[in-house]
This record gives structure tokens, sequence and C-alpha cells, in this order.
């Protein structure tokens, strides 16, 4: 399923994947850490067979991809980690993460529990920072009050979390742990941790 290419980067800043269920506020997160750091992160453009939601711009959000280009992709061995998740594909590829450590830059890694084990089986040297919910129902909340998915979209998405908050506070999943009860105080964590290196 996943492969485990391995890639350095030539930038000495190490990579920091940032993982947990959907909906925990990963992306509310990371779009702060940019705005306040466009200078310093760069986001790797994962790709994914799934449609573009409102509002994503294709190049920006995601490299959107067919089912077959994205096999071929695999086939090709361009991928770091790959995984399906609710019958579509996702995956990061070498290129993606090498273009943002060329242009000088720690890059980001937004990626699920299987694409952290994958990544862990490379060199990347990444860090890892779990973002978790302050309980299950929050998340379940959280889920449905997006409108962004049907039902049986939001119960594949509350199974997986079960399995992600399990691997998330096993032993040696991430450096640190980050429950979002509070966007202030869960940025300053996320700030103070990457900045810590």
């Amino acid at each position: 399923m996943s492969n485990t290419t391995t890639t350095s980067t030539s930038a000495t800043k190490r990579p920091v994947v940032v993982f947990g269920p959907s909906g925990t506020g990963k992306s509310t997160l990371l779009k702060r850490l940019f705005a306040d750091y466009p200078a310093t992160f760069g986001f790797s453009i994962s790709n994914t067979t799934r449609s573009p939601r409102a509002g994503e711009t294709p190049g920006k959000d995601y490299h959107f991809l067919t089912r077959p280009e994205f096999l071929a992709a695999i086939d090709r061995n361009e991928f770091i980690e790959h995984a399906e998740f609710s019958g579509n594909m996702y995956g990061t590829t070498v290129q993606a993460v090498k273009d943002v450590a060329d242009a000088g830059k720690v890059c980001i890694l937004d990626i699920d529990v299987q694409g952290v084990k994958s990544v862990k089986e490379t060199n990347l040297g990444a860090r890892f920072v779990f973002i978790a919910p302050p309980s299950r129902e929050e998340l379940e909340a959280r889920l449905r009050g997006r409108g962004t998915d049907d039902e049986k979209s939001i119960l594949k998405r509350l199974e997986a979390a079960r399995g992600e908050l399990e691997y998330g506070d096993s032993p040696g999943a991430c450096d640190i742990k980050i429950v979002n009860d509070d966007v202030g105080a869960a940025y300053k964590k996320l700030v103070d941790f990457i900045f810590s290196e």
C-alpha cells in the first residue's frame, strides 16, 4: 500500500509532520502558521483522487489526479507515502518535499496515520505533532458542523478517528501532543514546539 522511498533534503531544517483526525483544527492552525511566517514554512502539496471542495484551488490545496494518474505515479515510485481513505487516494511525493526544502523553507506535511508510519521509515528526519480534539463528542460536533460531508463520510471519518486517536496516544507516535480545545493556546504550543529546534 504505502511505499518507503527515501529522500534527503538539502536544507538542515527538519520537516514537521502534523497529524490528527479530521475535524481537530489542523488546517486552521496551519493556515495561521503560514500567514504569520510566510518566509519560513512551505507546504508539501499532496495529491488526491477526490474532487475539489468549494474554495479549493488545484496546485495550491491539492494536486487533483484521476485514479489512473495516481496509480501510474505509484508505479513510478514517486510517493513518500500514500494511502486510501473513504474511497479516495492521497499521497505526498518526494518532489513535493524536495521543492519546499530547495526553497530554503521548513516543509510541513499534513498527513494521516498511515502516512505518518511511512514517513517514519524514510530518512527525512521529520518531527511529529499530533493534534487531538478535546473529546470524541466535540470531534463529532465539529465534523457535523462543517457541512462538507454526507452522513456516510462523517461515519467513516469518525471510525478512522478512533484508530488515529489510539495511535496518537501510543508511545513514540509523536514528539508532542497538542489538544486543540482553545485555538490560541494550541497555536502557541505548535509555534513554540516548531521553533524549539
